[in-house]
C-alpha cells in the first residue's frame, strides 16, 4: 500500500516512522522541515504564487527554499482578476511578481532545483477541490470566502495522482507557525490563527470522511477536524520501510 507523507510547515512537526510512508509531498516552503528532519527529496510540492509577491511575510517564506529540491513543483496561481478586459489587463501588469516566470526566476536564484514545474489555472485547482468534497454547498461557500491554504491544494493534487492509497498528514495546526523561523505575519496580524482555517477544516473532515484514507499525526488535526489519528510511534499495517528517494536532477532551461 503507497502512503505519502503530506507536509506542511508548522513549528515541531510531529512525524510519523519513516515506515510508515513512501514518499513526501510538501506545501509552500515546507521543504525545509523535510530537509531538517531528513525526510526524502519531496515527490512533488506546491508552491502559492505569493511567495515571490515581494511582501516581508512572503519572502520569509521564499527565503527558507534555498537550496531544496523537489520532482515536481506545481505553481498555485491567484484567482483570476475580474472586470472588463482593460481591468484585468492591469491587473495581471500590476501582478508580474505572481507570474510563473518570476517565480522560476526567483528560486534559480536561490539554487532550489526541480525536473518538471507544472502550471494549470487556479479554476482547475478550485474546481478539484469542489469535486472531491463532492460538491458540498457548505464547502463552496467556504471557498468562495476564502480559498483553501496550499496544504489542502497538496492533498487535492496527491488525492487526484491515483497513485497513492493513503495519505498521512504532519506538519499542520490551521495556524501560522514556521519552521523556520518567526512568521512576521503573526505580529501584523495579532494571532497565530490562519485565515484559511475554517475552509481547510470543513475540506479535510469531508475527504477524510468520503475517503477513509487519510490519517494525521497532529492531534490538532485530530481535534478540530475529526481525521483519524495516527501516533508517532505506531507502524501502520502493511507497510515496509522505502529506499529514499533520490534527489532530482537540475530543471531543464
Amino acid at each position: 500500500m503507497t502512503t505519502l507523507l503530506i507536509l506542511g510547515s508548522k513549528a515541531d512537526p510531529a512525524l510519523p516512522p519513516r515506515a510508515a510512508y513512501d514518499e513526501v509531498a510538501c506545501a509552500n516552503a515546507s521543504g525545509f522541515s523535510a530537509a531538517r528532519h531528513g525526510l526524502p527529496s519531496p515527490a512533488y510540492t506546491v508552491m502559492t504564487a505569493v511567495l515571490t509577491s515581494g511582501k516581508v511575510e512572503d519572502d520569509h517564506s521564499l527565503q527558507a527554499l534555498r537550496g531544496l529540491v523537489t520532482r515536481d513543483l506545481y505553481f498555485l496561481p491567484r484567482p483570476a482578476p475580474r472586470g472588463g478586459a482593460l481591468k484585468r489587463l492591469t491587473t495581471h501588469l500590476k501582478q508580474w511578481r505572481l507570474k510563473p516566470f518570476h517565480m522560476q526566476g526567483q528560486l534559480r536564484r536561490l539554487g532550489y532545483r526541480y525536473e518538471r514545474f507544472v502550471v494549470r489555472s487556479s479554476a482547475h485547482y478550485h474546481e478539484l477541490i469542489r469535486a472531491l468534497c463532492d460538491h458540498d454547498p457548505e464547502i463552496a461557500a467556504l471557498m468562495a470566502a476564502k480559498q483553501p491554504s496550499t496544504g489542502m491544494f497538496a492533498l487535492a493534487i496527491g488525492l487526484d495522482l491515483r497513485r497513492y492509497e493513503r495519505f498521512i498528514l504532519a506538519g499542520f495546526d490551521f495556524g501560522l507557525s514556521h519552521a523556520y523561523g518567526d512568521n512576521p505575519l503573526i505580529r501584523t496580524r495579532g494571532t497565530t490563527l490562519s485565515k484559511h482555517a475554517d475552509t481547510d477544516i470543513a475540506i479535510v473532515r469531508h475527504l477524510a470522511a468520503r475517503h477513509g484514507n487519510i490519517l494525521t499525526t497532529e492531534p490538532t488535526v485530530h481535534e478540530r477536524a475529526g481525521v483519524p489519528l495516527l501516533a508517532p510511534d505506531r507502524k501502520l499495517a502493511g507497510k515496509t520501510p522505502a529506499e529514499p528517494a533520490a534527489a532530482p536532477r537540475p530543471a531543464r532551461r
